[in-house]
C-alpha cells in the first residue's frame, strides 16, 4: 500500500499540479494587487468613484449588504478582463513568433531546393562535357 501511494504522490503529473497550484496562489495575489491597487483606483477616477459597498438595506433588524456583493462581481468583472487583455496580447505575440519560424523553415526548405536544383544542373552539365568527349 505505501509502495502505491508513493508512486502515486510521486508521480510527474501529481507534482507538476502542485507547482501549478502554489504558483496559480502568487499569481493570483499579483493580479489581485493589480486590480485593487493600480486598476480599481483608475477606473474609480473614471466613473467617478462609485462604490458600492455602501449599498445595503434592513429588514428588521437583519441588514442585507447587497453593495458588497455589487463590488465583488463589479471587481470579478475588471479581474477577468484584465486577464483577457493580458492573455489576448501573449497569443498575438506568440501568434507572431509561431509566423515567423513558419516564415524562416518556408525559406530554409526553399534554400534547399535551390541548392539541391544547383546541384542537378552542375551534374547535368557535366553528363554533357563528358558524354561530348
Amino acid at each position: 500500500m505505501w509502495k502505491d501511494f508513493k508512486e502515486f504522490a510521486f508521480k510527474g503529473n501529481i507534482l507538476d499540479l502542485a507547482v501549478a497550484v502554489v504558483i496559480g496562489a502568487a499569481f493570483g495575489k499579483i493580479v489581485s494587487s493589480l486590480v485593487e491597487n493600480i486598476i480599481t483606483p483608475l477606473v474609480g477616477i473614471l466613473v467617478g468613484g462609485i462604490d458600492f459597498t455602501g449599498l445595503a438595506f434592513k429588514v428588521g433588524n437583519a441588514k442585507v449588504t447587497y453593495g458588497v456583493f455589487l463590488q465583488n462581481v463589479f471587481d470579478f468583472l475588471i479581474i477577468a478582463f484584465a486577464i483577457f487583455m493580458v492573455l489576448r496580447l501573449l497569443s498575438k505575440l506568440k501568434q507572431t513568433k509561431e509566423e515567423e519560424e513558419a516564415e524562416e523553415e518556408e525559406k530554409q526548405e526553399a534554400d534547399v531546393k535551390e541548392e539541391l536544383l544547383r546541384e542537378i544542373r552542375d551534374l547535368l552539365k557535366e553528363g554533357k562535357n563528358n558524354n561530348s568527349i
